[in-house]
């Protein structure tokens, strides 16, 4: 998963050990969770009528405590991993989705509280198990059409140390699922579930992040081209996914070490503005196929590898017939530098609340130091 790759092995500390320790500490967490369905009202007697969602994580991780990359101390040692979950929602319309997923977890308030600990946690993965829509034998599930579809967690959490090696913890957590308009129906499914954890470190390290000495942010103009491709469906009644793409090209510059912001402009292929049954009179003709114009563009700097990033544009040309219902298009993804300034990533492609697609990405960044 894109959020594992900085958690597996570093060589020079920036924190100030109370404790010696050479090495990130393991950590080892039990959720779960309850509640919380987020549904229309019409859905809640359909698909959700009688539903009650429980959930368990399984997340194993570690607290990067020595690293030469200085967000690690920016973010207080945070906890990077892999999570594994899984539900149920009472009910055979949903089915009982799991999810496998990597994760980052980010310490935040007094860091030297000795009983009280506080942290807000990000996490990608890939769900499995949903009984998807199906006209004859499951017509009541018209939330979700495919049985695989991307996962999305966000946490935030008190803990409670009941001993150097155990502490307790309750906490909200937002879910949201969807394929990105892979297979309709995709209305996602969406949870806000309270939650109950228990954490065992095996060998507790006290560290606090030693913030002295961190460099000021680069004032460079990076300039990113990225290269996106996805499949959509555009009728529930008719299975036929269209190829999609999507060519951008930004500059940014940080406003914060946290932070980059910048612009450019996204340029949009649609395979099914060839389709005579999609597009009509217009099939074929280059407009049918081609939209875009400029972007706004949003990066949270997690590290100096991993990105979250994220687009407000406005589309200067659209087809209706494609999926662009919005003349405001949006984006939120993750990317992860693989190798120098190459990086790859996913992201969902959307229209306000509905998915157009989910785009594969690859791309590249000038004037990265």
């Amino acid at each position: 998963m894109l959020l594992m790759g900085p958690a597996i092995s570093y060589s020079q500390t920036d924190s100030i050990p109370l404790k010696s320790n050479s090495k990130n500490p393991l950590v080892i967490e039990l959720e779960v969770e309850n509640g919380g369905i987020l549904a229309e009202k019409e859905i809640k007697k359909t698909t959700f009528d009688r539903a009650y969602y429980n959930g368990v994580n399984l997340k194993i991780g570690w607290k990067i405590q020595n690293s030469d990359d200085q967000y690690f101390t920016l973010y207080n040692n945070p906890i990077y991993g892999i999570g594994f979950y899984s539900s149920t929602f009472n009910t055979d319309i949903i089915g009982s989705p799991y999810a496998v997923y990597g994760f980052v977890q980010s310490p935040f308030g007094n860091l030297s509280n000795k009983r009280w600990a506080f942290d807000y946690r990000i996490g990608l993965g890939i769900s499995g198990n949903f009984r998807p829509y199906n006209e004859e034998n499951n017509p009541l599930n018209v939330v979700i059409g495919a049985k695989n579809n991307v996962y999305i967690d966000l946490g935030i959490r008190t803990q409670y140390k009941l001993s150097p090696q155990w502490r307790a913890g309750l906490g909200l957590a937002f879910h949201h699922f969807s394929n990105g308009a892979m297979r309709l129906p995709n209305k996602g499914v969406n949870l806000v579930p309270v939650t109950a954890s228990i954490t065992y470190q095996p060998h507790p390290s006290e560290v606090l992040p030693d913030k002295s000495h961190i460099l000021p942010p680069s004032r460079k103009i990076l300039y990113h081209i990225n290269y996106g491709m996805g499949w959509k469906q555009l009728q529930r009644d008719k299975k036929r996914r269209f190829f999609k793409t999507t060519l951008s090209a930004y500059a940014s510059t940080h406003v914060s070490h946290k932070w980059r912001m910048g612009g450019g402009f996204d340029l949009f292929y649609s395979a099914s503005g060839n389709n005579d049954e999609i597009a009509g009179e217009q099939s074929g003709k280059l407009s049918a196929k081609l939209s875009g114009g400029p972007s706004f563009y949003l990066v949270h700097v997690l590290n100096k590898k991993l990105v979250l990033n994220g687009n407000i544009g406005y589309y200067l040309h659209k087809e209706y017939f494609n999926g662009e219902i919005e003349r405001v298009f949006l984006r939120a993804g993750a990317r992860y530098y693989v190798y120098k300034n190459i990086n790859a990533g996913m992201s969902i492609k959307a229209h306000k609340g509905k998915a157009d697609f989910i785009e594969w990405t690859v791309g590249y960044t000038f004037n990265r130091d």
